[in-house]
C-alpha cells in the first residue's frame, strides 16, 4: 500500500524566531519511503538536521519575521496491515528490561506516575500481564473518559484526565501510558499520521494523531487508548516520554498559527494501473 503523506503548516511571526521542527518521518521508517523527504520553507530559509534524545529526525530553523510556511508532501509504503496483536507478548521483570526501556518507566512531565501508581494497581493489578494487561488498560481509558476538541488543554496532565474524564488524543493516550510505568510495562508517547484507512472517515479536518507503545517481550508495540481497535496505515514521527517531548514545531518567541493543513491518504500502486 502507498500512502501520500504532507502538510501545510503556516505562521506569522513579529519578529526573526528560531524554530525545533519534528515533522520528518521517524529514521527507523525512511527506507520505506518512495519520495524524498524534502522540507520546503517559504520564504527559502536554511534548515539544520539532527537527531534528538529519542532519535526523533530534527530540523532547526532561524525563520523570518512576517509569514512563513512549512511545506512537504511525500509517498511512503505501508504493509496495509493492520497493527500487530500478539496476545502472548510477555510483560519483562524490569531487571531484564534493556537499559534504553528503562527511561519509558518514569514520570514525565504530563505522565504522573507517583500520584496514580495506587489507583493502577487497583485496577490493572489483576488480570494477567504482559498483552491482555495492556489492552485492560486501553479499554478502560477509552470507556472512561469523553472525548472532545473542546477539551484540549495543553496544560492538561494525566492525572488531570483521570480527574475530570475529558480530553483529546493525547490525554487518551497520557494516561494510558502513566498506568503502563504505573505497572513496570516500559511506555512512550508517539505522533505521527493515521489517515482514515479502513475506517469511516472522520468529520473533521485531518491531524497529526497521538497513540503510545509499550515495550513487550523483545520489542515495542503500538496501542491507542483514542481508537482502542488495530488500524492501518500508522505512519510514525517520533517518540518521547510525553507530548512535551515530541511537539511537532517549538517556537522560541511569539508565533500566531495560521494554517494547519495535513494530507494522510492512500493512493494508487503504479502496479495497480496495469
Amino acid at each position: 500500500m502507498l500512502i501520500k503523506i504532507g502538510f501545510d503548516i503556516q505562521f506569522k511571526l513579529p519578529a526573526p524566531t528560531p524554530m525545533v521542527l519534528l515533522l520528518f518521518v521517524r529514521p527507523s521508517h525512511e527506507a520505506d519511503l518512495r519520495r524524498p523527504q524534502e522540507l520546503r520553507v517559504e520564504p527559502e530559509t536554511p534548515v539544520t538536521h539532527y537527531h534528538d534524545l529519542f532519535g526523533n529526525h530534527c530540523g532547526r530553523v532561524l525563520a523570518p519575521a512576517g509569514l512563513v510556511a512549512f511545506r512537504l508532501e511525500t509517498v511512503i509504503e505501508d504493509s496495509g496491515q493492520p497493527d500487530r496483536a500478539p496476545q502472548d507478548a510477555p510483560q519483562l521483570p524490569v531487571q531484564d528490561l534493556p537499559n534504553e526501556t528503562l527511561a519509558f518507566l518514569l514520570a514525565s512531565r504530563y505522565c504522573e506516575v507517583d500520584k496514580l501508581g495506587d489507583v493502577a494497581w487497583k485496577l490493572f493489578g489483576e488480570p494477567e500481564s504482559g498483552w491482555p494487561r495492556v489492552q485492560a488498560i486501553c479499554d478502560w481509558v477509552n470507556q472512561h473518559i469523553t472525548f472532545g476538541y473542546q477539551f484540549a488543554d495543553s496544560t492538561k496532565t494525566a492525572w488531570g484526565v483521570y480527574g475530570d474524564g475529558r480530553g483529546v488524543c493525547r490525554d487518551f493516550n497520557h494516561l494510558a501510558v502513566t498506568f503502563c510505568r504505573c505497572l513496570n510495562i516500559p511506555a512512550r508517547y508517539v505522533t505521527g499520521y493515521l489517515g482514515d484507512i479502513g475506517v469511516p472517515a472522520a468529520p473533521y479536518p485531518m491531524d497529526f494523531s497521538a497513540w503510545f507503545e509499550v515495550f513487550l517481550g523483545d520489542r515495542w508495540h503500538a496501542f491507542d487508548a483514542r481508537h482502542n481497535c488495530p488500524r492501518i496505515g500508522r505512519i510514525l514521527m517520533a517518540v518521547g516520554r510525553d507530548a512535551a517531548d515530541v511537539a511537532i514545531t517549538t517556537n522560541f518567541g511569539r508565533a500566531e498559527l495560521t494554517k494547519f493543513l495535513i494530507v494522510t491518504d492512500e493512493i494508487e500502486s503504479p502496479n495497480e494501473k496495469n
